[in-house]
């Protein structure tokens, strides 16, 4: 059997004159959590879907648990997929929606194990429609884990939540990783794909444009830290030492570098000399955020 949970080769799919993957590959190995990470209209969306068998693809090759859709039935039961928008019955509690979805499936948890892992014991007998925002999340995702899936396909798991709701979703992906279940989540969210995902695949316009582990996507940049400030006119400061790149905001620059300190005062002694004024200076750690700007010029949140 392929140590590979999931592989896309060449994956094409189009609406109409509006490609939205484009040659896109994908290699997810069995065991880790799987980020794909990606501004809105990325073809993030469509990737989930063409992996989790609700969409066919226009082109190319996908292989799921050295199975495809059509031909292998026992992918449903293996395959556990929560979308970004997952409408159940409202008229149902926590406890009957789990309890209806696991009598689908021969074998998998109880439904008292799903509420103690979903952090829903005190909300069991509510009723689905009185639920917050984050709790019906967890739910769906509960109801994507009653036949104890080997892969769990998440589609924006926390698009929308506020912040404590997003804490609780990654809680309960984190005990999921933790024992060692296959996971692939699709974000636009930095910071939950940098605590969650082994490795992360950075797609933009249906085509994956870098992959690997959080880390080493952010040490291929050159540098760990980034310096952001305003500053009038154009300027070049790719000579500056430490600096590896260099990218134009609306007000400034931002300086991804080798050292912080190191390039701070060249900055200002650079400016002293040539008589303009630094502005707003603030520094940081580089992110996942940087590699994509580096990539594409552009924001992920564009």
């Amino acid at each position: 059997m392929s140590s590979l949970a999931v592989r896309c080769r060449e994956l094409v799919k189009r609406y109409g004159a509006v490609t939205a993957l484009d040659g896109l590959d994908l290699d997810v190995r069995e065991g880790e959590c799987f980020g794909v990470l990606g501004p809105n209209g990325a073809g993030k969306t469509t990737t989930m879907e063409i992996i989790a068998g609700l969409l066919a693809a226009d082109g190319g090759e996908v292989v799921v648990l050295d199975g495809r859709w059509g031909r292998d039935k026992r992918l449903r039961a293996e395959v556990g997929i929560a979308l970004q928008e997952t409408h159940l019955p409202d008229h149902l509690t926590v406890r009957e929606l789990l309890r209806l979805f696991r009598s689908f499936y021969r074998q998998g948890p109880t439904v008292d194990a799903l509420i103690d892992l979903l952090g829903l014991a005190d909300r069991q007998d509510a009723l689905f429609v009185h639920l917050s925002g984050g709790q019906k999340q967890r739910v769906a995702v509960g109801c994507a884990l009653v036949g104890d899936p080997r892969l769990l396909l998440l589609d924006e798991p926390t698009a929308g939540l506020d912040p404590q709701a997003r804490r609780r979703i990654w809680e309960v992906l984190e005990q999921l990783r933790a024992r060692g279940r296959t996971v692939v989540l699709s974000t636009h969210y930095i910071d939950e794909a940098e605590r969650l995902c082994d490795r992360v695949a950075v797609i933009d316009h249906g085509r994956v444009i870098a992959q690997g582990t959080p880390a080493a996507l952010i040490a291929e940049l050159g540098g760990t830290g980034v310096v952001e400030f305003a500053v009038d006119g154009e300027h070049d400061f790719t000579a500056l030492p430490g600096v590896q790149s260099v990218q134009r905001l609306d007000d400034g620059y931002a300086l991804t570098v080798t050292e912080v300190h190191t390039t701070v005062e060249a900055l200002f002694a650079r400016a002293a000399s040539a008589g303009f004024r630094i502005g707003g200076l603030t520094t940081r750690q580089a992110t996942l955020e940087d590699v994509f700007v580096t990539l594409t010029g552009r924001q992920l949140r564009d």
